[in-house]
């Protein structure tokens, strides 16, 4: 039985790009769902696929939401895997894959997914994260990836090296799709570690900066820049009234300058992000 129900597909539908937003993984400053969220608010989209939520999602784990009207039950609101197509300003063609990761089945979902790829010939698939780095706010925020070639991982950029970390449903797409002969990417945004915990509208835009630089789709993230420097000004506000702080941002600074060809950071010398990160949190939330 197919875990996926195809609706009918713009018969001129061409080459789209797959861009991979899905909940339930790392995600810093909560940068690839803000990417996300912006991609699907300024590009009109539909649903091309609808997946078999009981079979992939744990409702006790990622329960619905209902919504109560003067003591009425309104309805639930159901977390649900979906692939949305839209097009561009430009007439580029691109699919969303958004809901949250699944539960269970993720072979099987892998499965489907790849073969909905393949069905709709989609030309490249791009997955949205980001992760705590110790790297400052005061710097433009760089991307890393995870790629299922070398040419795309070097347009991107990546943290060079081996190490074997937990995967998200992502990586297993990209596996999926490294097979079907598919190209795919992770982008992933660097988000300041004393920062992760709370949104990093730099991050995403710089995730959605990258998205159209290495895609070709055209978008307008006007609105995440006006916001990322908005918030930047806040924190420097609050970091300039910090010794601490500003030693922190200004040794994290000398380390980013030298560049990932120079001497790394050493992580076990890295000062605390805790305590700047509460105080940005309330600082952000209007308190004293």
């Amino acid at each position: 039985m197919s875990l996926y129900e195809l609706t009918p597909v713009p018969p001129e539908l061409d080459a789209p790009l797959l861009v991979v937003a899905m909940d339930g993984w790392i995600d810093a400053g909560a940068a690839g769902a803000t990417a996300a969220g912006h991609l699907l608010s300024t590009l009109p989209t539909e649903v091309a696929a609808r997946f078999d939520a009981d079979a992939l999602v744990d409702y006790r784990a990622r329960r619905p939401t209902l919504r109560v009207a003067d003591g009425l039950n309104a309805g639930l609101t159901w977390a649900e895997p979906e692939l949305r197509v839209g097009r561009d300003r430009t007439g580029n063609w691109v699919l969303v894959l958004t809901g949250p990761e699944p539960d269970m089945r993720w072979h099987a979902f892998t499965g489907a997914v790849v073969e909905l790829a393949t069905r709709l010939g989609v030309r490249l698939a791009c997955g949205l994260g980001a992760f705590p780095a110790p790297v400052p706010h005061t710097r433009p925020v760089r991307l890393a990836s995870t790629a299922t070639q070398r040419h795309l991982a070097e347009m991107v950029g990546f943290v060079p090296g081996t190490i074997d970390v937990p995967a998200g449903i992502g990586a297993a797409l990209e596996a999926g799709f490294a097979d079907a002969d598919i190209d795919a990417v992770g982008l992933w945004a660097r988000v300041p570690h004393y920062l992760s915990a709370m949104p990093y509208p730099a991050a995403a835009a710089a995730l959605l900066d990258g998205l159209a630089a290495l895609s070709g789709i055209e978008l307008d993230v006007r609105e995440l820049h006006a916001a990322a420097a908005l918030a930047g000004a806040r924190i420097d506000e609050l970091i300039a009234n910090s010794e601490e702080h500003t030693a922190l941002v200004r040794q994290l600074e000398a380390a980013a300058d030298i560049g990932e060809t120079g001497s790394p950071l050493d992580p076990t010398n890295l000062p605390s992000g805790d305590e700047i990160a509460a105080e940005l949190e309330r600082f952000l939330r209007g308190e004293e």
